[in-house]
């Protein structure tokens, strides 16, 4: 199972998906016995790189909303003594 194949929410992945989306389209039945596997493998890969990729932004931002708050707790402290 996939996620909803949509490009605008995967743009990494546009190629990909409209290659699998024209293969369903050209080979209706074929698809159920393997005629697009691959491109439902590099699909999925693609899938599972974006989500590393969003995952590393996410924690890398996280990291520096972290700092700034320490950094705004500190100047606070420094004011209120």
């Amino acid at each position: 199972m996939h996620p909803p194949l949509t490009i605008h929410r995967h743009p990494m992945c546009a190629e990909i998906i409209e290659l699998f989306q024209k293969c369903h389209t050209d080979h209706p039945l074929g698809k159920f016995f393997g005629e697009c596997t691959d491109l439902k493998i590099k699909l999925d890969k693609c899938f599972r790189q974006e989500k590393a990729l969003k995952r590393k932004a996410n924690f890398e931002e996280s990291k520096k909303l972290k700092e700034r708050l320490r950094e705004y707790r500190i100047q606070n402290s420094e004011t209120m003594d």
